[in-house]
């Protein structure tokens, strides 16, 4: 049986820390609880469970705190946890099995991290696998018996244990402000985060969000030669420039947008919203049409799927065609 460590980071988590803590605290050999300036009862609560409880300044940085208690750490294996998440009774048995018998060469454990789409703010499915346990030491091994080499890719096993992720509210405020601090203390973020700040923008941001954004995507917009990258440029600042009835700025990001392999649904999207404000609904059908039908979505699913035809649907109907106009709304209750 391998031995494991709980590691988490919170902050003002008082009405759902015990409910993540009793699914798996019997499961843990130590629990590790970082606290970021909690005003409220959570490190009280954490008591109840560990006396390993630290304070950490907190720098706007998930990724430094994570790290911190990360090496706080003392058994073979790390668990990673969030205060919203909840396991049930059948993954903890599966969970129990897991601890019991994990091979020793296995590095990573991904779990099934669901219930994502509740109070979403990036995801497009309900369901994914998440790395969610580490081996602490890392071994390193030779392998191939000439030219030998070092392995580098750690050993991941797919498990098929699920966590529910039950948040008490969104959170993209929050992921706003972190996004903007990091470019203005840093002056960029990492090609991740850029995809993750385009992401939440798209499926949880506000106007006002995607007009803050502008400055950063449009900095890229001249710089970013990854075709992908380039396309989630194209995506916010279509949107940005439709938001201020930019024409010059449409024109621009919608034709190098058009002009890659794979035009993203987003950017087509944003042309029959353009068109609609504009009454020219003959128009707008013909952009939401390919943008749910002639083309995939980059960043959120929806602009593929129900919002296209949310669009064409509402053309329809102002324009008395009521054949296509329940066509496509029975489309959106099949989607439903």
């Amino acid at each position: 049986m391998v031995t494991i460590s709980l590691c988490m980071i919170v902050k003002d988590e008082e009405e759902i820390l015990a409910r993540c803590l009793d699914c798996v605290a019997d499961l843990m050999d130590e629990i590790i609880i970082v606290d970021t300036g909690s005003t409220d009862k959570t490190k009280e609560i954490a008591r109840r469970y560990t006396d390993k409880i630290y304070d950490f300044k907190w720098e706007n940085d998930f990724s430094a705190a994570r790290n911190f208690a990360f090496s706080k750490a003392t058994q073979e294996y790390i668990y990673s946890a969030d205060a919203d998440e909840v396991i049930d009774e059948e993954n903890r048995g599966k969970f129990a099995v897991l601890k019991e018998h994990l091979l020793p060469e296995i590095e990573v454990v991904q779990m099934l991290y669901t219930n994502q789409l509740a109070f979403n703010t990036t995801y497009n499915f309900d369901e994914e696998l998440r790395p969610k346990l580490y081996r602490r030491l890392r071994s390193f091994v030779w392998q191939d018996a000439v030219h030998e080499n070092v392995r580098l890719n750690p050993v991941v096993f797919d498990s098929d244990i699920k966590i529910i992720h039950k948040p008490t509210g969104g959170h993209q405020e929050r992921d706003f402000f972190m996004y903007r601090n990091a470019i203005e203390t840093e002056g960029d973020i990492s090609e991740h985060m850029q995809r993750m700040y385009a992401r939440e923008l798209f499926i949880a941001g506000s106007d006002e969000d995607f007009k803050d954004a502008k400055r950063f995507f449009l900095n890229h917009f001249d710089m970013d030669e990854n075709p992908e990258l380039l396309a989630i440029d194209c995506c916010v600042l279509a949107k940005c420039a439709r938001l201020e009835d930019n024409k010059d700025l449409l024109l621009k990001v919608m034709t190098r947008g058009i002009a890659l392999d794979d035009t993203p649904s987003e950017l087509l999207y944003e042309l029959g919203e353009y068109y609609r404000q504009r009454r020219d609904y003959s128009e707008a059908e013909i952009w939401y049409y390919n943008a749910a039908f002639e083309t995939e979505s980059l960043i959120s699913a929806a602009y593929h799927d129900s919002y296209p035809l949310i669009g064409l649907h509402i053309c329809y109907v102002i324009t008395g065609d009521r054949e296509n106009a329940a066509r496509y709304a029975a489309l959106l209750r099949n989607k439903e």
